[in-house]
């Protein structure tokens, strides 16, 4: 029993190697870190979980799947207010990257591929260095009560 007081679920967490390749690393909330993904035609966003072999949102425990409810409210609010999008899409499909991982997406008629999927269109492009800094940074300050 005592064992598992010294577990720790964030030691052993790992984003998979292509939510870490295809996505820079915003901040950890609180259970999840918050990733932008490397794509400029979408702002478009990753909440993944920091808990270890986790593929369903059912893995989770129930304080888990609550907190992933409330942060994922809370980005997609921020990123409402921060891009004013026609819709704010959130997803968690998981069929090539098994980890749980939520995607959040801002969507505005005229965008790349509107109204369709941003799955499997056309080619990523990147951010500068400069945009990606001035997005994260109002999406932060979009986050903070």
């Amino acid at each position: 029993m005592q064992a598992a007081f010294r577990e720790n679920p964030l030691s052993d967490f790992r984003p998979d190697e292509r939510l870490a390749r295809d996505s820079d690393l915003i901040t950890k909330i609180g259970l999840c870190e918050l990733r932008l993904m490397k794509d400029a035609r979408w702002p478009w966003l990753v909440l993944v979980p920091q808990r270890p072999n986790v593929s369903e949102v059912f893995d989770l425990t129930p304080l888990d799947q609550t907190m992933l409810t409330f942060e994922t409210v809370l980005v997609a609010e921020a990123l409402k207010t921060v891009t004013g999008a026609t819709k704010i899409n959130v997803g968690a499909l998981g069929n090539i990257v098994r980890q749980l991982h939520v995607h959040v997406i801002a969507r505005s008629e005229g965008d790349a591929n509107w109204p369709g999927p941003v799955w499997g269109y056309g080619t990523a492009e990147p951010r500068t260095a400069a945009e990606t800094k001035a997005f994260t940074a109002k999406l932060l300050d979009a986050m903070t009560p």
